[in-house]
């Protein structure tokens, strides 16, 4: 049996950009770009495990997050639960504090960047 792992996703917008995380080689899905964000844990909301995540991957003080989407994909291998927030209200400079490459990107070149299959209709949303 796989299990589901249940995700916080921030959409994090600043003017027509969108944070981007590469994520490291050697995680599931290693080397695709994505949103940041990371695992809700037990007793948290999506929004706190965002709020937390975020600062803890990128150094971002988020102050609130907005529901966007939801998401259910199965890899085969693993089965993940995307709970998908846009976030605009933030402060700080955003760095990849566990080494990732992060980087700011014009909503309009998104389709350039390589995403993991479960993202692809973060885009689509993004892009609407």
């Amino acid at each position: 049996m796989t299990k589901l792992v249940h995700v916080a996703v921030g959409v994090i917008k600043d003017g027509n950009r969108i944070l981007l995380a590469k994520r490291p080689q050697e995680l599931h899905q290693g080397g695709k770009w994505e949103f940041p964000g990371g695992k809700v844990e037990q007793g948290e909301t999506t929004s706190e495990a965002l709020i937390r995540e975020l600062k803890e991957e990128v150094n971002l003080d988020v102050v609130h997050t907005e529901p966007m989407m939801e998401i259910h994909h199965d890899y085969g291998d693993k089965k993940v639960f995307l709970d998908i927030h846009w976030v605009e209200n933030f402060s700080g400079a955003a760095h990849g504090m566990e080494g990732q490459q992060v980087s700011w990107i014009e909503k309009e070149h998104l389709q350039q960047y390589d995403f993991p299959e479960a993202n692809k209709a973060i885009l689509e949303k993004i892009l609407s």
